[in-house]
């Protein structure tokens, strides 16, 4: 939708749309470049408190994504003028408000609307090393990919809705909602300069949309092992009948540029000769996230100590594949 806008013509413009980045970057005369983004969404859970705190978390990670410091937000809500008591309202405020707080942030005020559909999140600015911005276009061949986080929140807000999930999944499913970036992005920050090539934060894309747009922008194809991407326990075995709303859009959107092993080729999910326990694993890869995890593409040079400092740092990343130079279209090459 964005193609017909002209390109910019002011080089103080370091990162912007174009790359399908995080945030966008803009340079100052002197000292830290500045960091924007802005990220809002409909309640994916009950709890207000619980909404508010992941509006926060989900919309501070787009600056760790980008090797940058949140320092300020501006709030964004839409809500119906009848039929929500204000207890919920200053609710979910409070709950941004607090999670702001654990990262940092500072919030400077915002705006709110009158909407039949409840949203809520926030306009964040921060402060970046414009030597370190981590921008989706620096992935290179031989990198090792690292994710920080499990896959499947979207099945289980789904399955959250519809009350059919284990209480001990959609308790997981919701902390890591809750868990800010901030430790990955600091490891990282932590590395080296060239040590981490590129970074994002996974999202509404899900995995492999994310990496899609990541690997088209770096000129490159990704290697994604499906047995090595971490998922929250007890997920697969939702996912059939818990699809996301965004799965299938996704997978519609992104599966022509994704290579299947063996004689299924490119193409769409549940293919002949796809065992049905690998399939349902696979669609996992297109499960639109939320406040999801990192990924990076780190050199391998450094990615054992790079795996050494998100484990000090307490995060829970996994090795999921490499990158290797571009073969044709195909951005995504799943593994077994």
């Amino acid at each position: 939708m964005l193609s017909a806008i002209p390109a910019q013509t002011d080089d103080r413009v370091l990162v912007d749309f174009r790359t399908s980045d995080d945030a966008g970057v803009y340079k100052w005369e002197s000292g830290p470049a500045l960091v924007q983004t802005v990220d809002f969404f409909t309640p994916i859970v009950d709890d207000p408190y619980t909404y508010g705190q992941i509006a926060a978390a989900n919309a501070v990670s787009d600056i760790y994504a980008m090797g940058g410091r949140p320092l300020t937000a501006l709030a964004i809500a839409a809500f119906p003028k009848e039929d929500l008591d204000r207890d919920a309202i200053r609710a979910i405020f409070q709950g941004g408000f607090d999670k702001l707080r654990e990262a940092g942030v500072s919030l400077l005020g915002g705006h709110t609307v009158q909407d039949p559909e409840i949203k809520f999140g926030y306009a964040v600015t921060g402060a970046i090393d414009p030597a370190r911005v981590l921008s989706n276009a620096g992935a290179k061949a031989g990198d090792v990919l690292f994710l920080t986080k499990p896959l499947g929140t979207g099945v289980a807000g789904t399955a959250i809705k519809f009350e059919r999930i284990p209480q001990l999944l959609a308790d997981e499913a919701i902390r890591s909602m809750r868990t800010l970036n901030r430790a990955a992005a600091e490891a990282l920050q932590g590395m080296p300069i060239g040590a981490v090539h590129a970074c994002t934060d996974v999202t509404g894309f899900g995995l492999i949309g994310h990496a899609s747009e990541m690997a088209a922008a770096s000129g490159v194809t990704f290697e994604i092992a499906v047995g090595k991407v971490p998922l929250f326990a007890g997920v697969v075995e939702l996912a059939r009948q818990n699809r996301s709303g965004g799965m299938a859009s996704n997978e519609d959107h992104f599966a022509r540029g994704v290579l299947l092993p063996g004689p299924a080729g490119p193409g769409a999910l549940g293919a002949a000769g796809l065992a049905a326990d690998w399939a349902d694993r696979l669609s996992l890869l297109y499960d639109p996230q939320t406040s999801g995890g990192l990924l990076i593409s780190a050199s391998a040079a450094y990615a054992d100590e790079i795996a050494g400092a998100l484990e000090r740092a307490n995060v829970l990343a996994a090795a999921i594949g490499r990158v290797r130079p571009k073969s044709g279209g195909v951005l995504i090459e799943i593994m077994v």
